[in-house]
């Protein structure tokens, strides 16, 4: 094993790099994977085989210049013609398929929190409850969970809403403000640095972002960045804030119309991947696999990839049947990784998505999930879907990831990551991670475990397309084996959640480092593949032109 090691030559700081999750510490001064590394000294010349890769998200960008190239397309499916070609019983599933469709070609946008929807299932059944109902029932186990998640963090929860209601009026004051006065949508701390004038107002505007933009996780992010992640935080808030009070609307029934109770019923959707609702699957995708030297935007971590994309991640919490088709869709489809930047904290049918998990082992394919971003526990806060089996045992393909920083001043661990010595598997880049996004073939940054996950999909995927033989169980030794911990003298950060309390990282997850490329692809090099002794599903590959 590894350990990153400290250069005093590397040590100057000046803009982050916006590949910074691809760079090298030892040369760039950031904690990043040395991806790129591995290109110029262990890849140049080789041949690599293409690697499905499939996201479970919420929309993606089609037609964005730095993934349409990317994209995996249905090789038995004829676009356009209304006929289930393949028989696969999603009828034009050219990209993927989409499980918050409707047969009008609609598609649900928000849902609710599990947590809301469990409250108002079973509320009336145990407000009040006799023994009889409560003696060896399930219901009555998640009715004492729900209820304090939802009645007793609901007061918290609306008390948090209504204090930053009031940031978020201020900051559309000083949106307005600062945009007339510079002239432009999007501006840069440098630029409000750089403001001189008498005008008391721009000064004021000016002051509040500063403060709010440098008081973000890793480098100061621009404008827009920060107020695209703050927008998702407040409607997150709000909706939490509502719960107790707002039953789940009724638009997943209106629109997709599915028996929720029902995993048989499983032959519903359109294949509208995109939609409205894109800019997290769009991001994620990017980092997997964005086209690498094409000269235009950024470049994923993958270089021989398609992207299939499966729609079951609304804005809101996902429904534990999506969540489970959505993998086998994945599956039987030819995907042999499948990247997963979605979590809840109630999985009230954790049977389907365990069954859906196993199905996935069986065929050989690799899960990896992001860790969750409330800053918790893992061990002792669960965070679903897991590797944990209800019916006992744990998954043998399943990687959870948590969120690294650059390592730029005292920042190494995103302070928002989820943790845990036995839940967390290693950790990624997570913070101010530059991907694709809709509209207009644009970019920009975002945090979050969300983000960490597909970088370990991307090294999974490297790794796989040159050593094809690799097993899903391998491939997960490779990357957890190789991960890099923290050079002595900087092991000790500050652990998530808290505002000071010093943890030592290995202590954050069970490899106790960060994923690494470089040393990844030299530990698969040594080993000898076993799917050449099993017959794992062959992926489903059509020749896409890359002009």
């Amino acid at each position: 094993m590894t350990t990153f090691t400290v250069n005093a030559s590397a040590q100057s700081k000046g803009p982050l790099p916006k590949n910074w999750h691809l760079l090298t510490y030892e040369v760039d001064s950031v904690y990043g994977t040395s991806t790129e590394k591995a290109y110029k000294e262990l890849l140049k010349g080789k041949k690599s085989t293409p690697v499905i890769v499939a996201v479970i998200d919420s929309g993606i960008d089609t037609l964005h210049e730095d993934l349409k190239s990317v994209l995996w397309t249905n090789p038995r499916e004829i676009p356009g013609n209304g006929k289930d070609d393949d028989h696969n019983g999603y009828i034009d599933d050219i990209h993927g398929w989409n499980f918050l469709g409707g047969k009008d070609g609609s598609s649900l946008q928000e849902d609710s929190e599990e947590a809301a929807r469990e409250y108002f299932r079973i509320k009336d059944k145990y407000h009040n409850p006799d023994s009889a109902l409560t003696q060896d029932n399930k219901d009555y186990a998640i009715w004492q969970q729900v209820k304090v998640k939802i009645e007793q963090s609901n007061t918290q929860e609306k008390m948090e809403y209504r204090s930053m209601a009031k940031v978020q009026e201020n900051v559309n004051k000083c949106e307005s403000i600062l945009k007339n006065f510079l002239g432009k949508d999007d501006f840069t701390v440098g630029e409000l640095d750089s403001i001189q004038t008498t005008n008391q107002d721009v000064l004021l505007a000016r002051n509040f972002m500063n403060r709010l933009l440098k008081s973000t996780p890793g480098e100061a992010p621009t404008f827009q960045e920060f107020k695209t992640e703050f927008d998702e935080y407040m409607k997150d808030l709000k909706r939490k804030a509502q719960a107790s009070d707002t039953p789940p609307n009724a638009n997943r029934q209106r629109i997709v119309g599915d028996n929720l109770e029902d995993i048989n019923d499983n032959k519903y959707g359109n294949n509208d991947v995109m939609g409205k609702f894109g800019f997290h699957g769009t991001h994620v995708s990017g980092i997997i696999g964005a086209a690498r030297n094409n000269g235009v935007g950024i470049d994923g971590v993958a270089d021989n990839v398609r992207i299939m994309f499966v729609k079951a991640v609304p804005d809101g919490d996902e429904r534990d049947k999506d969540v489970a088709l959505a993998i086998r869709y994945a599956v039987d489809n030819g995907a042999q990784i499948i990247n997963m930047s979605f979590g809840k904290p109630f999985s009230p049918h954790k049977d389907w998505v365990d069954d859906a998990v196993k199905y996935a082992e069986s065929k050989g394919v690799l899960l990896i999930h992001a860790a969750g971003n409330d800053g918790n526990n893992n061990d002792s806060i669960p965070n679903y879907p897991n590797p944990n089996y209800l019916s006992g045992g744990k998954a043998s393909n399943f990687i959870t990831v948590g969120a690294s920083s650059t390592g730029r001043g005292n920042d190494k661990v995103a302070n928002f990551s989820n943790y845990g010595k036995s839940e967390v598997d290693l950790f990624a880049p997570g913070v101010q991670i530059y991907s694709t996004v809709p509209g207009g073939n644009t970019y920009r940054s975002a945090s979050g475990t969300s983000m960490a996950s597909p970088v370990v999909a991307g090294v999974a995927a490297l790794v796989l397309s040159y050593y094809p033989d690799l097993s899903a169980q391998q491939l997960k030794y490779v990357l957890e084996k190789s991960a890099t911990p923290l050079p002595d003298g900087t092991k000790m950060v500050t652990k998530p959640g808290t505002k000071d309390e010093q943890v030592e990282f290995s202590e954050l997850s069970k490899s106790g480092g960060i994923v690494n490329t470089y040393e990844a692809l030299k530990l698969a090099a040594t080993l000898k593949g076993e799917n050449v002794k099993k017959k794992q599903h062959k992926p489903k590959l059509k020749t896409v032109n890359k002009n």
